[in-house]
């Protein structure tokens, strides 16, 4: 392998710092749902993003993503993700406070809590979604797989409620205003 020869400064351009980080508070389909409102920030690559048009959700890092998505979300107590499927895996880590992770059964819910630096990994076409169990606001860390994450697939009942709020999807699984 070269060895790359990289300045200060051209390594800056690699380096998101948390401080000036940009997300946005309606990023998916469920942001307006009560218990769903969380702020979505990308670091690496888009994600499953569906509101490709905000200049707020462009990666914080403008370099491409090789093999997956690094993001991270931002909740208030009570607050984050529907229930959703992806066609990559998806790993979760706590950074400030617990956070429970649910997944669909056949029996229901099920629910774990995580709390800070413990990790996830939710497989392939499991219906999961996520809320900060903690006080205040957390913050969640989130991994996602490949260069082309493909869509979000939501469970039947957050696009029925979503449309209510005024938010759907076009054709193309990019997020609009119903």
């Amino acid at each position: 392998m070269d060895i790359s020869n990289i300045s200060p400064e051209e390594m800056e351009t690699c380096v998101a710092r948390f401080d000036s980080l940009h997300g946005s508070g309606e990023a998916y389909i469920d942001s307006r749902l009560p218990g769903h409102r969380r702020h979505k920030i990308n670091l690496v690559g888009m994600g499953v993003v569906e509101a490709t048009d905000k200049p707020e959700l462009a990666p914080n890092i403008p370099l491409p993503a090789h093999g997956f998505n690094l993001g991270m979300i931002q909740a208030e107590t009570g607050n984050g993700a529907a229930l959703h499927a992806h066609e990559t895996e998806e790993v979760f880590m706590p950074l400030i406070g617990p956070w429970a992770i649910v997944w669909m059964t056949e029996d229901g819910e099920r629910e774990i809590v995580l709390n800070p630096f413990d990790t996830i990994s939710v497989p392939i076409g499991v219906y999961r979604g996520f809320r900060y169990v903690g006080e205040g606001a957390g913050t969640l860390l989130t991994l996602i797989g490949g260069p082309e994450a493909g869509r979000v697939d939501w469970h039947p009942t957050v696009t029925q409620a979503a449309e209510a709020t005024g938010l759907s999807r076009n054709e193309a699984g990019d997020l609009v205003e119903a």
